[in-house]
C-alpha cells in the first residue's frame, strides 16, 4: 500500500475533521485566534496532500500491483479529478482575508471534497485488500 497516499489521506481527513469542528463554532472571522490559525494551517497542509494524490495513484499504477490496470486506471483519473475540483474549493477558501464557519461549512458541504474523501476511502480500503493480499501470498511462500 503506497505510504504517501495513506500519508494524503490521513492530512485531508484531519483537515476535515478540524473543520467540522471549526464550522460548528460560529466563528465570524479566523482572524486573531488560535483555531483561526489552525484552520489556514490544516486547510494549507491539506491543499499540499490534495496536491499529492494524483502522483501517488500514478505511483501505484506503476507498481504493477494492481491487474488488470483498466478499471484502476479510471477510478483513480476519477479521483485525480476529484483532488483537481477540490484544490480549486480549499484555494479559493485560502484566498479569502476572513474564513468563517459559515464558509467552512459550506467547503464540507461541497459536492467536491465530499467526492474526494468518499473516494479515497474507497482507494484506502482497496489498498488495504491488495496489501493484506499480498502479506498473505509472502506468508505462503515462507
Amino acid at each position: 500500500m503506497p505510504a504517501d497516499f495513506l500519508k494524503h489521506c490521513e492530512t485531508i481527513e484531519e483537515c476535515y475533521e478540524f473543520s467540522l469542528s471549526y464550522a460548528a463554532q460560529g466563528h465570524a472571522t479566523d482572524k486573531g485566534s488560535a483555531h483561526g490559525r489552525q484552520l489556514r494551517d490544516h486547510l494549507s497542509r491539506a491543499l499540499v496532500a490534495i496536491r499529492g494524490i494524483e502522483p501517488a495513484c500514478g505511483s501505484a499504477l506503476a507498481s504493477g500491483s494492481f491487474e488488470p490496470s483498466a478499471p484502476y486506471r479510471a477510478f483513480f483519473e476519477v479521483l485525480a479529478r476529484d483532488a483537481r475540483d477540490s484544490a480549486a474549493a480549499v484555494e479559493l477558501v485560502l484566498a479569502q482575508p476572513a474564513i468563517g464557519s459559515q464558509l467552512i461549512d459550506n467547503l464540507n458541504a461541497s459536492t467536491h471534497l465530499r467526492a474526494l474523501l468518499t473516494g479515497l476511502f474507497l482507494a484506502a480500503e482497496i489498498f488495504e485488500s491488495h496489501r493484506a493480499r499480498a502479506a498473505g501470498e509472502q506468508h505462503e511462500i515462507g
